[in-house]
């Protein structure tokens, strides 16, 4: 798919160099429950999305947010099993009381943490610049990609292994592996226009598994930058 070349930060909008105009600033995004869009083309459905959440008062907004960044430094520390209601409470200045009438329990609390983390990873390649966001050509959008999301499963991967624990398949059926999936196929489509970019789509993302993301950079110890190299080189076998 083309010699490697690390695209710069920034990088000018090209006219006809996009892979795809994903979204526009303040389209929905999806959810981690939300279902396959259906959409026009041979094989290439709309990027699947979701109502907006109710709009929130201020203070409501600026406390879930605390409560989410309070969580998310928790299990950046101890892992997603070693959190409490309490922890969170304390650490976020928020009463206890009010976290469990937001979230209900621990595991509500570290869903809604998963969930929120994805939807600023698809703000990013959807509407965010370039080039993971539009505005660079198709190769450079997809490594991009690639590269950021070896840093999201990375940061993300005690969460998303648990997810995975408990429900092996449900990753490949969720709204968010169907945005990432149909991303990534549109790319392929613009580079490989002959090809059958969703497989490609499939198997590019396959890496990604969070069982093997933790293989890889807790039992191998390799680094981000290994990970990424790694793929670079998966990238260009073929030419």
């Amino acid at each position: 798919m083309g010699t490697r070349k690390r695209p710069a930060s920034g990088g000018t909008e090209t006219p006809g160099a996009d892979a795809s105009q994903d979204a526009a600033p303040g389209t929905p995004l999806i959810s981690l429950s939300s279902g396959p869009g259906q959409g026009p083309g041979p094989g290439i459905p709309l990027l699947p999305t979701a109502d907006r959440p109710a709009p929130e008062r201020a203070d409501a907004a600026r406390n879930r947010r605390k409560i989410l960044d309070a969580a998310a430094r928790i299990v950046a520390e101890v892992g997603p099993g070693a959190v409490t209601m309490n922890q969170v409470a304390h650490a976020s200045g928020i009463g206890v009381g009010t976290v469990y009438r937001r979230f209900g329990d621990v595991a509500q609390l570290l869903w809604a943490l998963l969930d929120d983390r994805e939807r600023q990873f698809q703000e990013a390649y959807m509407s965010g610049p370039p080039p993971l966001g539009p505005g660079a050509p198709a190769d450079e959008r997809l490594r991009a990609f690639l590269d950021a999301l070896v840093d999201r499963v990375i940061e993300q991967r005690e969460l998303l292994l648990a997810a995975q624990a408990a429900a092996p398949s449900a990753r490949y059926t969720s709204g968010a592996y169907l945005a990432m999936h149909t991303h990534v196929t549109l790319l392929i489509s613009r580079l490989r226009p002959e090809a059958n970019s969703a497989l490609l789509g499939h198997l590019l993302l396959a890496p990604f598994s969070p069982s093997l993301m933790h293989h890889l950079s807790v039992e191998r110890n390799l680094s981000a930058d290994e990970l990424k190299a790694g793929l670079d080189a998966l990238l260009t076998l073929g030419n």
